[in-house]
Protein backbone atom coordinates (compact mmCIF):
# COMPACT_ATOMS: atom_id res chain seq x y z
CA UNK A 1 0.00 0.00 0.00
CA UNK A 2 1.19 3.53 -0.74
CA UNK A 3 2.33 5.83 2.02
CA UNK A 4 0.38 8.18 4.26
CA UNK A 5 2.28 11.47 4.33
CA UNK A 6 2.03 13.83 7.29
CA UNK A 7 2.79 17.45 6.43
CA UNK A 8 4.53 19.60 9.02
CA UNK A 9 6.49 22.86 8.84
CA UNK A 10 9.71 23.80 10.56
CA UNK A 11 9.47 25.97 13.67
CA UNK A 12 6.59 27.25 15.73
CA UNK A 13 5.55 26.99 19.36
CA UNK A 14 3.72 23.69 18.77
CA UNK A 15 6.94 21.67 18.29
CA UNK A 16 8.64 19.34 20.73
CA UNK A 17 12.40 18.90 21.30
CA UNK A 18 12.54 16.53 18.31
CA UNK A 19 11.18 19.23 15.97
CA UNK A 20 7.80 17.54 15.44
CA UNK A 21 4.40 18.34 16.87
CA UNK A 22 3.84 16.20 19.92
CA UNK A 23 0.96 14.29 18.35
CA UNK A 24 2.45 13.68 14.88
CA UNK A 25 4.93 10.84 15.51
CA UNK A 26 2.44 8.89 17.67
CA UNK A 27 0.10 8.83 14.65
CA UNK A 28 2.92 7.82 12.31
CA UNK A 29 3.99 5.00 14.62
CA UNK A 30 0.39 3.84 15.14
CA UNK A 31 0.00 3.47 11.37
CA UNK A 32 3.33 1.68 11.04
CA UNK A 33 2.27 -0.75 13.76
CA UNK A 34 -0.71 -1.58 11.57
CA UNK A 35 1.45 -2.27 8.53
CA UNK A 36 0.80 1.08 6.85
CA UNK A 37 3.83 3.00 5.58
CA UNK A 38 3.85 6.56 6.90
CA UNK A 39 6.33 9.42 7.10
CA UNK A 40 6.58 13.15 7.81
CA UNK A 41 7.51 15.77 5.23
CA UNK A 42 8.25 19.36 6.21
CA UNK A 43 6.75 21.76 3.70
CA UNK A 44 9.22 24.28 2.25
CA UNK A 45 8.24 26.63 -0.54
CA UNK A 46 11.63 26.20 -2.20
CA UNK A 47 11.03 22.44 -2.47
CA UNK A 48 7.39 22.69 -3.41
CA UNK A 49 7.63 20.93 -6.79
CA UNK A 50 9.93 18.22 -5.41
CA UNK A 51 7.52 17.58 -2.52
CA UNK A 52 4.50 17.57 -4.84
CA UNK A 53 6.01 15.01 -7.20
CA UNK A 54 7.18 12.76 -4.37
CA UNK A 55 3.78 12.73 -2.67
CA UNK A 56 1.91 12.32 -5.95
CA UNK A 57 4.02 9.29 -6.85
CA UNK A 58 4.24 7.66 -3.42
CA UNK A 59 1.24 8.58 -1.28
CA UNK A 60 -2.30 7.31 -1.05
CA UNK A 61 -3.22 10.12 1.38
CA UNK A 62 -1.86 13.11 3.23
CA UNK A 63 -2.65 14.38 6.72
CA UNK A 64 -2.04 18.10 7.20
CA UNK A 65 -0.55 18.92 10.62
CA UNK A 66 0.45 22.51 10.01
CA UNK A 67 -0.90 25.29 12.18
CA UNK A 68 -1.65 28.13 9.73
CA UNK A 69 -0.16 30.57 12.22
CA UNK A 70 3.24 28.91 11.66
CA UNK A 71 2.98 28.94 7.86
CA UNK A 72 4.41 31.87 5.93
CA UNK A 73 3.20 30.60 2.54
CA UNK A 74 -0.31 29.33 3.24
CA UNK A 75 -1.71 30.10 -0.22
CA UNK A 76 1.09 28.17 -1.95
CA UNK A 77 0.72 25.25 0.47
CA UNK A 78 -3.04 25.07 -0.09
CA UNK A 79 -2.53 25.24 -3.87
CA UNK A 80 -0.20 22.24 -3.64
CA UNK A 81 -2.74 20.32 -1.57
CA UNK A 82 -5.47 21.07 -4.13
CA UNK A 83 -3.26 19.75 -6.92
CA UNK A 84 -2.51 16.60 -4.92
CA UNK A 85 -6.23 16.01 -4.34
CA UNK A 86 -6.85 16.52 -8.05
CA UNK A 87 -4.35 13.74 -8.84
CA UNK A 88 -6.23 11.32 -6.56
CA UNK A 89 -4.31 11.66 -3.30
CA UNK A 90 -6.83 11.56 -0.44
CA UNK A 91 -6.81 14.87 1.41
CA UNK A 92 -7.18 14.79 5.18
CA UNK A 93 -8.58 17.36 5.02
CA UNK A 94 -9.02 18.96 1.61
CA UNK A 95 -7.62 22.52 1.82
CA UNK A 96 -10.97 24.04 0.94
CA UNK A 97 -12.60 22.06 3.74
CA UNK A 98 -10.04 23.62 6.09
CA UNK A 99 -11.12 27.04 4.87
CA UNK A 100 -14.86 26.35 4.89
CA UNK A 101 -14.96 24.78 8.34
CA UNK A 102 -12.30 26.93 9.96
CA UNK A 103 -13.28 30.40 8.76
CA UNK A 104 -15.50 32.31 11.14
CA UNK A 105 -18.08 32.94 8.42
CA UNK A 106 -18.99 29.25 8.50
CA UNK A 107 -21.44 30.45 11.15
CA UNK A 108 -23.18 32.70 8.65
CA UNK A 109 -23.49 29.84 6.18
CA UNK A 110 -25.19 27.79 8.92
CA UNK A 111 -27.45 30.49 10.34
CA UNK A 112 -30.61 29.00 8.86
CA UNK A 113 -30.02 25.81 10.87
CA UNK A 114 -30.87 25.44 14.56
CA UNK A 115 -27.15 25.72 15.33
CA UNK A 116 -26.70 29.45 14.69
CA UNK A 117 -28.93 32.48 15.47
CA UNK A 118 -30.56 34.14 12.47
CA UNK A 119 -29.12 37.54 13.43
CA UNK A 120 -25.52 36.48 12.76
CA UNK A 121 -23.66 38.54 10.17
CA UNK A 122 -20.38 38.56 8.29
CA UNK A 123 -18.76 41.86 7.31
CA UNK A 124 -16.41 41.62 4.34
CA UNK A 125 -16.33 45.37 3.71
CA UNK A 126 -16.20 48.41 5.95
CA UNK A 127 -19.42 49.68 4.34
CA UNK A 128 -21.27 46.51 5.39
CA UNK A 129 -19.92 46.85 8.92
CA UNK A 130 -20.94 50.51 9.17
CA UNK A 131 -24.43 49.82 7.82
CA UNK A 132 -25.38 46.81 9.92
CA UNK A 133 -23.45 46.74 13.21
CA UNK A 134 -25.02 49.84 14.86
CA UNK A 135 -28.47 48.34 14.14
CA UNK A 136 -27.48 44.92 15.48
CA UNK A 137 -26.06 46.43 18.67
CA UNK A 138 -29.34 48.26 19.27
CA UNK A 139 -30.95 44.83 19.78
CA UNK A 140 -28.56 43.77 22.55
CA UNK A 141 -25.00 42.77 23.39
CA UNK A 142 -22.90 41.45 20.51
CA UNK A 143 -19.72 39.46 19.97
CA UNK A 144 -17.41 40.49 17.14
CA UNK A 145 -14.94 37.86 15.91
CA UNK A 146 -12.05 38.51 13.57
CA UNK A 147 -11.24 35.79 11.07
CA UNK A 148 -7.52 35.86 11.80
CA UNK A 149 -5.79 35.38 15.13
CA UNK A 150 -6.21 32.74 17.82
CA UNK A 151 -6.64 32.24 21.58
CA UNK A 152 -9.30 34.93 21.74
CA UNK A 153 -7.35 37.74 20.09
CA UNK A 154 -9.68 40.10 18.24
CA UNK A 155 -12.83 38.59 19.73
CA UNK A 156 -14.78 41.35 21.47
CA UNK A 157 -17.89 41.40 23.62
CA UNK A 158 -19.58 44.75 22.99
CA UNK A 159 -22.12 46.25 25.41
CA UNK A 160 -23.85 49.61 25.60
CA UNK A 161 -22.95 51.52 28.77
CA UNK A 162 -26.32 53.35 28.81
CA UNK A 163 -29.66 52.06 27.61
CA UNK A 164 -30.98 53.54 24.38
CA UNK A 165 -33.97 55.81 24.38
CA UNK A 166 -37.16 53.96 23.52
CA UNK A 167 -37.78 53.76 19.80
CA UNK A 168 -34.07 54.01 18.92
CA UNK A 169 -33.11 51.30 16.43
CA UNK A 170 -29.59 52.46 15.52
CA UNK A 171 -26.89 53.07 18.12
CA UNK A 172 -25.40 56.56 17.59
CA UNK A 173 -21.67 56.64 16.91
CA UNK A 174 -21.02 58.76 20.02
CA UNK A 175 -22.63 56.16 22.33
CA UNK A 176 -20.35 54.84 25.07
CA UNK A 177 -19.62 51.12 24.83
CA UNK A 178 -17.86 48.58 27.04
CA UNK A 179 -15.58 46.20 25.12
CA UNK A 180 -14.12 43.01 26.61
CA UNK A 181 -11.52 41.05 24.63
CA UNK A 182 -11.60 37.25 24.94
CA UNK A 183 -7.80 37.02 24.81
CA UNK A 184 -7.45 37.99 28.47
CA UNK A 185 -10.87 39.40 29.44
CA UNK A 186 -9.50 42.94 29.72
CA UNK A 187 -12.05 45.78 29.47
CA UNK A 188 -11.88 48.99 27.43
CA UNK A 189 -14.38 51.83 27.09
CA UNK A 190 -14.86 53.65 23.80
CA UNK A 191 -17.31 55.60 21.74
CA UNK A 192 -18.90 53.30 19.19
CA UNK A 193 -17.53 55.20 16.19
CA UNK A 194 -13.95 55.06 17.47
CA UNK A 195 -14.19 51.35 18.21
CA UNK A 196 -15.58 50.63 14.75
CA UNK A 197 -12.65 52.49 13.18
CA UNK A 198 -10.32 50.35 15.32
CA UNK A 199 -12.08 47.19 14.07
CA UNK A 200 -11.50 48.06 10.42
CA UNK A 201 -8.08 46.38 10.74
CA UNK A 202 -9.86 43.03 11.02
CA UNK A 203 -11.70 43.56 7.72
CA UNK A 204 -8.85 44.94 5.61
CA UNK A 205 -6.32 42.55 4.07
CA UNK A 206 -6.17 38.91 2.98
CA UNK A 207 -8.98 36.78 4.44
CA UNK A 208 -10.21 39.80 6.37
CA UNK A 209 -13.72 39.72 7.81
CA UNK A 210 -15.65 40.22 11.01
CA UNK A 211 -18.40 37.92 12.20
CA UNK A 212 -21.04 39.49 14.43
CA UNK A 213 -23.39 37.39 16.55
CA UNK A 214 -25.50 37.87 19.68
CA UNK A 215 -23.68 37.55 23.00
CA UNK A 216 -24.93 34.48 24.87
CA UNK A 217 -24.76 35.12 28.65
CA UNK A 218 -24.71 31.39 29.42
CA UNK A 219 -21.12 31.32 28.19
CA UNK A 220 -20.39 31.81 31.90
CA UNK A 221 -21.54 28.19 32.35
CA UNK A 222 -18.81 27.11 29.97
CA UNK A 223 -18.06 26.45 26.34
CA UNK A 224 -18.55 22.86 25.20
CA UNK A 225 -16.03 21.56 22.67
CA UNK A 226 -16.92 18.41 20.75
CA UNK A 227 -13.80 16.59 19.52
CA UNK A 228 -14.53 14.62 16.35
CA UNK A 229 -12.82 12.01 14.16
CA UNK A 230 -14.72 12.44 10.91
CA UNK A 231 -18.30 11.58 11.95
CA UNK A 232 -17.36 9.99 15.30
CA UNK A 233 -17.54 11.97 18.57
CA UNK A 234 -14.51 11.16 20.73
CA UNK A 235 -14.82 13.37 23.78
CA UNK A 236 -16.30 16.59 25.07
CA UNK A 237 -14.18 19.29 26.68
CA UNK A 238 -16.12 21.53 29.06
CA UNK A 239 -14.29 24.86 29.21
CA UNK A 240 -15.50 27.13 32.01
CA UNK A 241 -14.39 30.78 32.01
CA UNK A 242 -12.69 32.30 35.03
CA UNK A 243 -14.95 33.57 37.82
CA UNK A 244 -14.14 37.23 37.16
CA UNK A 245 -17.32 39.22 36.47
CA UNK A 246 -16.26 40.28 32.96
CA UNK A 247 -14.69 36.95 31.97
CA UNK A 248 -16.27 35.23 28.99
CA UNK A 249 -13.22 33.67 27.33
CA UNK A 250 -12.88 29.88 27.47
CA UNK A 251 -9.16 29.69 26.67
CA UNK A 252 -6.61 28.30 29.10
CA UNK A 253 -4.59 31.49 28.70
CA UNK A 254 -7.48 33.55 30.09
CA UNK A 255 -7.81 31.34 33.18
CA UNK A 256 -10.60 29.00 32.05
CA UNK A 257 -10.85 25.54 33.60
CA UNK A 258 -11.06 22.42 31.39
CA UNK A 259 -12.85 19.17 32.11
CA UNK A 260 -12.95 16.12 29.81
CA UNK A 261 -16.25 14.24 29.53
CA UNK A 262 -17.48 11.31 27.47
CA UNK A 263 -19.88 12.03 24.56
CA UNK A 264 -22.52 10.02 26.42
CA UNK A 265 -22.59 12.69 29.13
CA UNK A 266 -23.69 15.22 26.49
CA UNK A 267 -26.00 12.97 24.50
CA UNK A 268 -28.56 15.65 23.57
CA UNK A 269 -25.86 17.92 22.13
CA UNK A 270 -24.01 15.08 20.40
CA UNK A 271 -27.03 13.41 18.84
CA UNK A 272 -28.47 16.74 17.73
CA UNK A 273 -25.20 17.69 16.06
CA UNK A 274 -24.65 14.31 14.40
CA UNK A 275 -28.18 14.49 13.04
CA UNK A 276 -27.28 17.67 11.16
CA UNK A 277 -23.89 16.59 9.77
CA UNK A 278 -25.26 15.94 6.28
CA UNK A 279 -26.74 19.44 6.14
CA UNK A 280 -23.57 20.99 7.58
CA UNK A 281 -21.44 19.18 4.99
CA UNK A 282 -23.68 20.38 2.18
CA UNK A 283 -23.78 24.01 3.35
CA UNK A 284 -19.99 24.12 3.81
CA UNK A 285 -19.08 23.07 0.29
CA UNK A 286 -19.81 19.34 0.13
CA UNK A 287 -16.28 18.23 1.09
CA UNK A 288 -15.55 15.08 3.07
CA UNK A 289 -15.62 15.65 6.80
CA UNK A 290 -12.19 16.52 8.22
CA UNK A 291 -10.18 13.75 9.85
CA UNK A 292 -9.69 15.60 13.17
CA UNK A 293 -11.90 18.56 13.97
CA UNK A 294 -13.76 20.32 16.73
CA UNK A 295 -17.04 22.16 17.15
CA UNK A 296 -17.50 24.61 20.03
CA UNK A 297 -20.94 25.25 21.52
CA UNK A 298 -22.49 27.67 24.01
CA UNK A 299 -25.62 26.99 26.02
CA UNK A 300 -28.71 29.04 25.31
CA UNK A 301 -32.39 28.80 26.29
CA UNK A 302 -35.24 28.49 23.79
CA UNK A 303 -38.70 30.05 24.03
CA UNK A 304 -39.91 27.01 26.00
CA UNK A 305 -37.20 27.32 28.61
CA UNK A 306 -35.28 24.31 27.27
CA UNK A 307 -31.52 24.12 26.81
CA UNK A 308 -30.24 24.62 23.29
CA UNK A 309 -26.68 24.57 21.96
CA UNK A 310 -25.40 27.37 19.75
CA UNK A 311 -22.36 26.81 17.54
CA UNK A 312 -19.57 29.29 18.28
CA UNK A 313 -16.90 28.07 15.87
CA UNK A 314 -15.27 25.03 14.30
CA UNK A 315 -11.64 24.17 13.73
CA UNK A 316 -10.04 21.56 11.50
CA UNK A 317 -6.77 23.11 10.34
CA UNK A 318 -4.55 21.43 12.94
CA UNK A 319 -6.45 20.27 16.02
CA UNK A 320 -4.02 18.94 18.61
CA UNK A 321 -4.43 16.13 21.12
CA UNK A 322 -1.05 16.18 22.85
CA UNK A 323 -2.68 15.74 26.25
CA UNK A 324 -4.33 12.50 25.07
CA UNK A 325 -1.74 10.81 22.88
CA UNK A 326 -3.43 7.42 23.25
CA UNK A 327 -5.94 8.79 20.71
CA UNK A 328 -3.26 8.30 18.03
CA UNK A 329 -4.39 4.68 17.66
CA UNK A 330 -8.00 5.71 17.04
CA UNK A 331 -6.80 8.29 14.53
CA UNK A 332 -4.74 5.64 12.74
CA UNK A 333 -7.77 3.35 12.52
CA UNK A 334 -9.83 6.23 11.11
CA UNK A 335 -7.17 7.01 8.49
CA UNK A 336 -7.13 3.38 7.38
CA UNK A 337 -10.93 3.28 7.28
CA UNK A 338 -11.03 6.40 5.12
CA UNK A 339 -8.42 5.00 2.72
CA UNK A 340 -10.34 1.70 2.51
CA UNK A 341 -13.61 3.51 1.75
CA UNK A 342 -12.01 5.59 -1.01
CA UNK A 343 -10.37 2.50 -2.53
CA UNK A 344 -13.75 0.78 -2.70
CA UNK A 345 -15.22 3.76 -4.52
Amino acid sequence: MSKVIFFEVQGGSDKGPDGYRGDTMPMVKALQQRGQEAEVIFFELEKRDEIFNYVKDNAVAYVSRINPGNLAHEAEYFDMLRELCATGVIGMPHPDAMICYGAKDALVKLRHTSLVPEDTYAYYTIDEFNAIFPRALANGERVLKQNRGSTGEGIWRVQLVDALEEGTYIVPLNAKIKCTEAKDNHVEYHELGDFMIFCQQYIIGANGMLVDMPFLPRIKEGEIRLFMLRDKPINVVHKKPAEDADAFSATLFSGAHYRYDSPEEWSILVQGFLGQLDEITSLLGGYDLPLIWTADFILDTDENGQDTYILGEMNCSCVGFTSELELAHRVAEEILACVHEKMLV
